[in-house]
């Protein structure tokens, strides 16, 4: 599932963002806006991804799609949800493709601050002077 979901992840970056990046085992440590959505594996398990983002990144997907050089905090929160959701959404569509699916619910903003969550396994993008990190827990 996760491979999936960075599989996503480096589609959006390349088509929606369209930014070279690299790609790190570790978290932002930085103060990052953090989002997260539950998925339900056909398997009966389930997981919760989180997706932590400077505002940087998220200040650049908000031009990309709203052509907003600088948005209010509202406007970011909410771009990090549909971040979340456009990502998470094309990892489903990759994995019914494998016969590996699953169901997600609908994204939730936590915070703005530091990633201090437990999780399994986390990428993170780096691209521009932007970082997007993807951390994923069984629940």
């Amino acid at each position: 599932m996760f491979k999936t979901i960075l599989k996503a992840t480096e589609n959006f970056c390349i088509h929606q963002i369209r930014c070279e990046y690299s790609i790190e085992d570790e978290i932002n440590k930085d103060r990052t806006l953090i989002a997260y959505i539950d998925i339900d594996a056909q398997s009966g398990d389930k997981y919760r991804v989180y997706i932590s983002a400077d505002k940087e990144f998220v200040q650049k997907v908000s031009y990309i799609f709203l052509e907003e050089e600088e948005s209010d905090d509202e406007t970011l929160k909410d771009m990090l949800l549909e971040t979340t959701n456009l990502i998470v959404g094309s990892a489903k569509v990759l994995a019914e493709e494998s016969d590996d699916s699953y169901n997600i619910k609908t994204p939730f903003f936590e915070k703005v601050g530091s990633f201090d969550y437990d999780y399994d396994d986390i990428k993170s993008f780096n691209m521009d002077n932007s970082k997007l990190s993807i951390a994923i827990k069984e629940l």
